[in-house]
């Protein structure tokens, strides 16, 4: 009884002493990680002494200022008071500067900086590592693997494509407004839009936009983007393992098995087509094979296929930036038009005369319609697809006006406060065409609704 009792009380004192050790062992790494996180806030704070920036909380940064749905409003505001560039601190020890002036843009898009990691990376597990993700000599090889897809020869006969895809819209509009005067669009052109690059870069036959499949794979690009912005802006959401075990993780997690599945079903269609021998013998036949064909028949350096991860990441890639953003941009484009009647008109004109008694606008017709184009590009100014884009600086920087930065630092190119930049742009919130007209004098890197550079 005694040895018992003896044998279990030098077992608590065992388990209470390493208790002690492990307790004192995680204090320790806090410490350290704690100390890590101020040097490193320290040394941001020296880089960035050169660019003013309003009050930012120690441990928040800016997040208060930056709510929800008001953070463009707070990139204007930013624009107007503090030139050219102005850091935000997202929390203690993560800042980026935010640039919205046509010299920085061009300085640092001329570079070839990676994109910010810590943000596209939260990207991967839903599009992988693309042309959009990847870096380097990888990047290289697949950019030039999947030039030949975007030839003029290939791009012409899409224009029909694109014109079908439309009918197909049109016509669902003209039902829908029978029975409803208001119509939200965004939908429709998303489905318009992901019509047409099923049909030019994945092979498509027929229409998807009455599918019930696109409808959902649409809704999960939805859910996707939106939750995508929400782990952005959380600071516990940006560990994988926390974010998996959150609600949010777990849909997001859904979403992107959705998103996969649909386009594992594309890729499989299209290899099963292949196998047919009139198809095979058909597309050997043509001088410039199809975005998802050129996937299908590349081969490595080893002589295998590209594998399997690789292709799906690309259509993964190029199914959401081939339908979504033009989606976006094309709904903007309408909704500028509906808000100005007047320059609406003139459009309608300019076209209606270009076609005469033709039904559907030609390659031919693109470079011919300038005032339609002119408003076009006003509307990508106002609203651009994509509002910013991030750099992590691989070398240090310096600026036209002498300011500099070192490396390591990352930089957010704001697009949407590049074009409203008063200094760029006079009263940027007036719908003005004439800024494109023909003859005007605008700077290289002063209108970037695509972005601009090697990437």
């Amino acid at each position: 009884m005694g040895v018992s009792a003896l044998s279990a009380s030098g077992l608590l004192g065992r388990s209470s002493g390493l208790l002690q050790v492990v307790s004192l062992l995680c204090l320790v790494l806090l410490l350290l990680k704690a100390a890590q996180l101020y040097l490193h806030r320290q040394w941001l704070l020296r880089a960035l002494q050169q660019f003013p920036s309003p009050p930012s909380h120690w441990l928040l940064g800016h997040s208060r200022e930056f709510q929800k749905d008001e953070e463009l409003l707070q990139i204007q505001k930013w624009v107007e008071k503090f030139p050219s560039a102005c850091p935000r601190w997202l929390w203690g020890s993560r800042a980026t500067l935010v640039v919205y002036d046509p010299d920085y843009m061009k300085v640092i898009l001329g570079r070839s900086d990676p994109k910010s990691q810590d943000a596209y990376r939260l990207l991967a597990p839903w599009i992988g590592y693309g042309l959009l993700l990847l870096d380097g000599q990888t990047w290289l090889q697949h950019r030039r693997m999947l030039t030949p897809a975007f030839h003029y020869d290939i791009l012409k006969p899409y224009v029909g494509l694109m014109a079908d895809s439309v009918r197909v819209m049109l016509d669902k509009w003209e039902e829908l407004i029978s029975q409803d005067s208001h119509l939200e669009i965004f939908e429709h052109v998303s489905l318009m839009t992901l019509d047409t690059i099923m049909k030019c870069a994945f092979s498509q036959k027929g229409s998807v936009q009455t599918d019930r499949n696109s409808q959902s794979y649409i809704q999960a690009i939805a859910d996707i983007k939106e939750l995508f912005y929400s782990r952005l802006r959380n600071f516990f959401y940006q560990n994988d393992i926390i974010y998996r075990l959150t609600p949010e993780g777990r849909r997001s997690h859904r979403a992107c098995q959705f998103a996969h599945q649909h386009t594992d079903q594309v890729i499989k269609k299209r290899k099963v087509h292949l196998l047919e021998d009139e198809e095979l013998e058909k597309v050997k036949r043509k001088r410039h094979l199809d975005f998802l064909d050129i996937l299908l028949f590349a081969r490595m350096k080893n002589g295998s296929s590209l594998p399997d991860k690789d292709v799906r990441a690309e259509v993964d890639t190029f199914m959401f930036e081939g339908h979504d953003t033009t989606a976006s941009g094309i709904s903007w484009i309408l909704y500028t038009l509906a808000a100005h009647p007047e320059h609406q008109q003139r459009c309608r004109e300019e076209i209606q005369g270009l076609l005469g008694h033709g039904d559907s606008i030609t390659w031919g017709h693109l470079d011919q319609m300038p005032y339609t184009t002119m408003c076009i590009k006003e509307a990508l100014r106002l609203y651009p697809p994509v509002p910013g884009i991030g750099r992590d600086l691989s070398k240090p920087v310096t600026f036209p006006d002498g300011r500099c930065l070192p490396r390591g630092i990352q930089v957010s190119l704001s697009i949407y406060g590049l074009h409203h930049n008063p200094k760029v742009w006079p009263n940027p919130e007036v719908f003005d065409p004439s800024r494109f007209a023909p003859d005007s004098n605008t700077h290289s890197h002063a209108f970037l609704p695509f972005s601009g550079g090697s990437r």
